[in-house]
């Protein structure tokens, strides 16, 4: 935000500062919920039978709800600079996320590769022995890891309550000079880190424990589908720029 004393500091403060904000999150309220911040985290490991599919809902509800207070937050903490920038695009970046190139099928492949690589280090880390306290910080080692290494295409959501929740708070908080929310891309920071999340746990469950069921084989087919229609569609998008030049 301009004229903040971190205007400009780039992506790596970002991605440093979010897998700190990822690790202290789970040292906070790991002893009540098992630190479930995520619901591609929720969904995931529902999926495989180590969450209780009845309690997924209220969940979700409680980190959408503090995803949107989280925003809410962070709309007063920067609350004079607000005016002071005229960028509406950065503007709405403080809340959600947006791709550096608009491709549907390829962004919501980024976000699949991304939480599917998030969800699989959380499941290697459940099987290895830690000293005691450690492990809230290797997950944000992982959350560092995939925002420099993977996060550039879409920002890596890889959490879709991370992103709807301040997506709607940004629509309904009065910002000075806002653009909107960006609704048409608002699906995919939720359906791809949804989808990442729990093929990244089927994954593990059938390479590592042998457990290779029909919902592996169904989520297997579906993530190859969208990984050929990116690749199919980014070859047209190819085709088209090379015969306008």
């Amino acid at each position: 935000m301009n004229k903040t004393k971190s205007q400009n500091s780039g992506w790596i403060v970002i991605t440093v500062g979010w897998g700190l904000a990822v690790t202290i999150a789970i040292y906070a309220v790991g002893k009540f919920s098992g630190a479930h911040l995520n619901p591609a985290v929720t969904l995931g490991l529902a999926s495989i039978g180590e969450f209780e599919w009845n309690k997924v809902p209220g969940y979700i509800a409680a980190q959408m709800l503090g995803a949107f207070l989280g925003a809410v937050i962070v709309y007063f903490h920067y609350l004079p600079h607000w005016r002071a920038t005229d960028d509406a695009n950065l503007k709405l970046a403080v809340f959600c996320t947006d791709p550096a190139i608009r491709h549907n099928t390829s962004n919501l492949v980024s976000e699949i590769i991304g939480t599917f690589i998030l969800v699989m280090g959380i499941m290697a880390l459940g099987v290895n022995e830690f000293t005691q306290g450690l492990k809230p910080l290797v997950v944000g080692l992982i959350v560092l890891s995939v925002g420099i290494s993977l996060g550039g295409t879409t920002g890596y959501a890889i959490n879709p309550a991370r992103d709807l929740g301040p997506r709607i708070a940004h629509f309904l908080l009065p910002i000075r000079g806002k653009r909107d929310s960006n609704w048409n891309y608002s699906w995919i920071p939720v359906v791809g880190p949804i989808l990442g999340g729990m093929y990244g746990a089927l994954f593990y469950n059938a390479i590592f424990n042998g457990q290779i069921g029909k919902r592996f084989l169904v989520a297997s087919v579906v993530v190859l589908i969208v990984m050929l229609l990116a690749f199919i569609g980014d070859r047209k998008a190819g085709r088209k720029i090379f015969s306008s030049k």
